[in-house]
């Protein structure tokens, strides 16, 4: 049986788009989180990109208490120590996987897909991007971590070693400290990623600047 696509918000920046840009909202927030920033993130591209927000499914998450709201996978405590959900980071990878197929059956191969995230939707970008099988545009991961971390060297695939990736912090981030983007950030150089890294001066969250660098990176990536 196909996989079922996740729901999504879609926002078209022109007629005929060429790019595809797949944004993960973080935990329990939803496709519309980023909806606002297109405008900003169009800015300087330069040609029309489908922008797709997908809505995670709703799920338990331990932090909460057990609340039920949308998660790409569950949080087990806040110990950088404490086990992973390991497989709903797996099942949200595929469901991902399936959209960036559905972009190329609409005409936008991988090549021109980025793969984009905030928070726990960045750690799926990173997860997603090091494993998936096709040369993609661009990755870009905000305010996040490389999750399974341990496995990374083993499960990674060559073919997007090459592929930019952009990533960004808070210096002042309470939620998920800088220090832990910066170790992912390490894993994936020493695995001989190219990664643009960007700080901030801001909290657990995204500030115009960001949105800027994010556009400048995204006509970069597109523009080949």
């Amino acid at each position: 049986m196909a996989q079922a696509l996740l729901e999504a918000v879609e926002v078209e920046t022109g007629q005929h788009p060429t790019a595809s840009v797949i944004w993960m909202h973080g935990l329990g927030a939803d496709g519309h989180d980023f909806e606002p920033a297109v405008p900003h993130l169009a800015d300087s591209i330069g040609q029309a990109v489908r922008f797709v927000f997908p809505h995670a499914p709703l799920r338990s998450v331990t932090i909460n208490a057990g609340m039920r709201m949308r998660a790409w996978y569950d949080i087990l405590g806040f110990d950088r120590h404490t086990g992973q959900d390991e497989g709903g980071i797996q099942a949200s990878s595929a469901a991902v996987a399936a959209l960036i197929q559905r972009e190329s059956e609409r005409g936008i191969v991988a090549g021109r897909t980025v793969l984009a995230g905030f928070s726990q939707g960045g750690a799926m970008s990173l997860y997603i991007g090091a494993r998936y099988p096709q040369k993609l545009a661009g990755i870009v991961a905000l305010s996040c971590y490389l999750p399974l971390a341990s496995n990374f060297a083993a499960e990674r695939l060559a073919a997007n070693q090459s592929t930019p990736i952009f990533m960004a912090h808070g210096s002042l981030d309470p939620v998920i400290e800088e220090r832990r983007g910066l170790e992912g950030r390490a894993a994936l150089e020493a695995e001989g990623y190219a990664v643009e890294w960007h700080s901030y001066r801001m909290a657990h969250s995204v500030c115009v600047e960001e949105l800027a660098d994010i556009s400048a990176f995204l006509k970069r990536v597109l523009s080949v």
